[in-house]
């Protein structure tokens, strides 16, 4: 592979001040992502499954107790519920990833040189010349031969595995911050106020949930706002009518 030109290479650093830039990663950047996502689809999750709890009770009784233990007892139910869900699901992602590694890392003891042209062959695909793409396959398998084959062959980078206990922490935390917002706000002493500010506060929290996450994802903005919303007001909805319903009937 030809060596890159000294002044070329000169005048990137100086357009850059000889400033020393850490690589960019792009399964890192993914994973950042990833997680922004999923804590936003888990406040999502909060607010709207704990609203429909709470405006389905405040429906039934004027009770604030009543409220406030109903929502309470979602809240750490459904955190603990995302938690445990996420830590099963992260580790079981996890246990793949390291069967993939660790038969690619024999694959790779047992017949390097088929590996090697594999490696060359993903490159050529991708549009380089089938000399070029070995010459690449080559210096990357001397660098690191496990992480190119790895990043090439799996889409894995052995560095970045998925950790179950942050999955599920953070699907915790989203959960409970997204759930205290409708918890709070049904318990408005007036108890003619409880479920109208329940709703204008979930709706303005879906609103702002939509909106990022469509961000993160590069997705239109007002159909996603539209989606979530228009689903948590039909879940308040339907909690509010059968809370209303069985309410009247065993009082």
């Amino acid at each position: 592979m030809a060596a890159a030109d000294p002044q070329l290479v000169a005048a990137a650093r100086a357009e850059t001040g000889g400033q020393h830039h850490a690589p960019y990663s792009r399964s890192a950047e993914t994973g950042r992502l990833n997680w922004l996502r999923a804590g936003v689809l888990g406040a999502n999750d909060g607010i709207v499954s704990t609203a429909g709890l709470v405006i389905g009770v405040a429906a039934a009784t004027t009770s604030r107790a009543a409220i406030f233990t109903a929502g309470l007892a979602g809240l750490t139910a459904g955190a603990m519920s995302m938690a445990v869900g996420e830590y099963v699901s992260v580790s079981t992602q996890r246990d793949t990833e390291k069967a993939l590694l660790a038969a690619e890392r024999d694959a790779l003891d047992a017949i390097p040189a088929a590996e090697l042209v594999e490696l060359a062959e993903i490159y050529e695909g991708k549009g380089l010349p089938p000399e070029l793409a070995l010459d690449v396959a080559r210096a990357l398998t001397d660098h690191n031969a496990l992480a190119a084959h790895a990043e090439a062959e799996l889409g894995i980078d052995p560095t970045e595995l998925t950790n179950p206990w942050q999955a599920a922490v953070a699907s915790l935390l989203a959960f409970s911050l997204g759930a205290l917002l409708p918890l709070v706000a049904a318990l408005n002493p007036s108890a003619g106020w409880r479920i109208p500010g329940t709703v204008i506060t979930v709706v303005i929290a879906l609103v702002l949930t939509g909106w990022v996450s469509a961000h993160l994802g590069d997705a239109p903005r007002l159909r996603a706002v539209a989606r979530v919303v228009a689903g948590g007001v039909a879940a308040m909805a339907v909690t509010y009518v059968i809370g209303g319903l069985f309410g009247a009937a065993v009082s």
